[in-house]
């Protein structure tokens, strides 16, 4: 029968047993609620092995192509090595910063450099930890093959945010600081070069975006790809040249800047971009959707986007949080490190 090794320990499995279930009569505590593989509990990595397709069933195809499977549900025919959920992180690294620009008002680009190339996809987050041992996960705006295995960062400065005001103020060129991950299932995958992407982000939720659509294009994308990045006001913008020479250079890149405050008829959309790429488009059936920013942005065009057509198995999100109690600006670092909490 099929061994199951977890955490560096063997256990045989029965016939038709799932791992759910073999590692539960071993003793082994698996987080599991619906045993039937609808609330993805038990959602869980194959470091070795290959799990069977049923297994994988309704997981997203990014979550599919890095081996994740339910474990309710997974009868394996073969000898597994599987991990829970974001608890494999193999990469533990120190890097070096090589930059620190700002792009706008608060907003600084940070670029580090590890010893070794790190293995990871446009979109993805990394955790940055500080000597002391404070954490915080921040998305790659960099791109493996593009940047020449420099990591970018994008770091919206929050007064009174502990890391944010460590890697904007005290962080300078030349020190260290230890990176660790990759994990996000937020990134662009081959396969349905026809399909149309939309791209929603505020603030520095640009800047998995900005892996994320280049990546589709060095690809070779054929579908329209529609990215929206907003700030409340045109100060908070940032990459604006970049993104609108992107699109100069491939017809099927369309790039729309937006500001909740302005004048009407600046080189800027008026609006909320959530609400300005639904309205321009209400149909969203077979689309593929990627949205990173504020968290109450990212729920509500979910729902939107779910009523508009499109399937929840193609919606990426990357929502951020808030940092700092009581702060209105922008989350310091993403959401949650847990693949399943998109």
């Amino acid at each position: 029968m099929p061994v199951i090794r977890f955490q560096d320990v063997d256990y045989s499995s029965h016939d038709q047993e799932t791992v759910l279930e073999c590692l539960e009569r071993h003793g082994v505590s698996v987080p599991s609620s619906c045993r039937s593989g609808v609330c993805q509990t038990c959602l869980m990595r194959a470091l070795e092995g290959s799990v069977p397709a049923a297994a994988q069933q309704g997981l997203k195809d990014t979550l599919r192509a890095q081996n994740y499977f339910l474990a309710c549900v997974c009868k394996p025919r073969a000898a597994l090595n599987v991990a829970l959920a974001g608890a494999d992180i193999t990469h533990h690294m120190a890097a070096t910063v090589l930059e620190k620009t700002p792009l706008a008002r608060d907003i600084v680009r940070l670029r580090l450099r590890v010893a070794e190339p790190l293995d990871y996809r446009p979109g993805q987050f990394l955790n940055l930890v500080r000597a002391d041992g404070l954490v915080r996960s921040y998305s790659l705006a960099s791109h493996p093959a593009l940047d020449g295995g420099v990591l970018e960062f994008h770091i919206r400065h929050l007064p009174g945010g502990q890391m944010s005001t460590w890697l904007c103020e005290t962080l300078a060129v030349g020190d260290t600081l230890s990176v660790e991950g990759p994990l996000g299932d937020c990134y662009y995958l081959p396969g349905a070069p026809q399909r149309s992407l939309l791209l929603i982000g505020t603030g520095t939720g640009l800047a998995p975006l900005w892996g994320i659509v280049r990546d589709a294009l060095s690809q070779g994308h054929e579908g329209p790809i529609h990215l929206y990045h907003g700030s409340y006001r045109a100060a908070g913008l940032y990459l604006v040249d970049e993104l609108r020479e992107l699109a100069r250079r491939h017809a099927n890149f369309f790039y729309t800047p937006c500001v909740d405050e302005g004048e009407a008829g600046s080189i800027h959309t008026i609006g909320r971009a959530d609400q300005v790429a639904l309205a321009d488009h209400p149909q969203l059936k077979d689309w593929r959707i990627y949205l990173c920013g504020h968290p109450e942005m990212v729920a509500g065009v979910k729902k939107k986007a779910f009523l508009a057509g499109a399937s929840l198995g193609d919606i990426y999100a990357d929502p951020f949080v808030y940092s700092v109690p009581g702060s209105p600006a922008e989350a310091e670092a993403r959401a949650s490190t847990s693949v399943s909490g998109r």
